[in-house]
């Protein structure tokens, strides 16, 4: 009964979320392409095609080809697997840092709240970026697992103050009050009680961490840092760009990539507008007296039908 419950509610949500649905739309579809790149191309991203060097999109080529004769649809397929681990590993990192430290601060307060406040103010003047470049500028180029390694562990001071925020308003809740009293461990208080609670923010500051790790590696690829030997939607627009395609009218080498970063970016942001719709009060009692209005519109229509017969 509660599966159907969860089930019903989950398919009028979408019902009446289009951008929702869209996103989730796109993220499967670029999902799908990717993880099973070789059902959708013949090619291999890294063999080279001699006497097609630039060749334009045909019915061998989807997307042409590279300078160095290397077919862009194989290498934009490919490359998303290893752009989106990277962003999976640093949201992971991420995540699992600002739980522990968020819910640790917010939980028990005191001075370990006061330290731990004192060390995400002190992570959250350490940009992420200049930390990459550093590091990059340091070992001559960086491989795309260091670089989602970094990224999640510098990116989660954001998540955390947010957690630690919210866990410290969920604590003096009736509910946790109660666990207290009857004196559950407050390792199952935290795992049970409040965890649950918070799964809306964790998911948005995962869906978060995974846009700012791709676009961060996208950046730093195209600015030359990245792994030249790594096929990746940031080492394609790099390489498109030592060669000067755009320059030279070769639009079919910046399309596969830039195509599935926008696409990758705009249904993962759609899908956390969605989350912050159903974490954010205000927003659900918006999206429920929408559709509470778009009802009493339908009723009054049907009894001005009614009428008028």
């Amino acid at each position: 009964m509660n599966k159907e419950s969860f089930l019903f509610q989950a398919i009028r949500f979408l019902k009446n979320s289009p951008r929702t649905t869209f996103g989730i739309i796109l993220i499967l579809i670029i999902l799908s392409m990717t993880l099973g790149a070789n059902f959708f191309t013949v090619h291999d991203p890294l063999t080279r095609y001699d006497g097609e060097w630039h060749s334009p999109p045909s019915t061998e080529h989807i997307l042409g080809t590279t300078r160095l004769g290397r077919d862009v649809f194989a290498q934009t397929l490919y490359g998303g697997r290893v752009s989106l681990m990277v962003g999976v590993l640093a949201g992971c990192i991420s995540v699992g840092i600002s739980l522990i430290i968020g819910i640790t601060a917010g939980y028990f307060g005191g001075v370990i709240d006061g330290v731990i406040n004192t060390v995400i103010n002190i992570m959250l003047v350490i940009p992420s970026i200049v930390l990459l470049l550093v590091i990059a500028s340091m070992l001559g180029g960086i491989s795309p697992p260091t670089i989602g390694l970094i990224i999640g562990l510098t990116s989660w001071p954001g998540s955390a103050r947010v957690l630690r925020s919210q866990a410290m308003s969920i604590r003096n809740r009736e509910f946790v009050l109660s666990a207290e009293i009857l004196g559950e461990k407050k390792l199952r208080i935290i795992l049970v009680e409040i965890l649950p609670n918070m799964l809306s923010l964790i998911t948005s500051g995962f869906v978060g961490t995974v846009i700012h790790a791709i676009l961060a590696m996208t950046f730093l690829e195209f600015i030359g840092f990245g792994d030249s030997l790594s096929v990746t939607w940031g080492m394609m627009l790099s390489n498109a760009q030592k060669t000067g395609a755009l320059n030279s009218g070769i639009w079919w080498e910046l399309l596969g990539p830039s195509l599935a970063i926008i696409l990758f970016g705009a249904g993962m942001t759609l899908i956390n507008f969605s989350i912050d719709e159903i974490s954010n009060p205000k927003l659900k009692a918006q999206r429920i007296m929408s559709t509470y209005n778009k009802m009493m519109k339908k009723k009054e229509k049907q009894r001005l039908m009614e009428s008028g017969k």
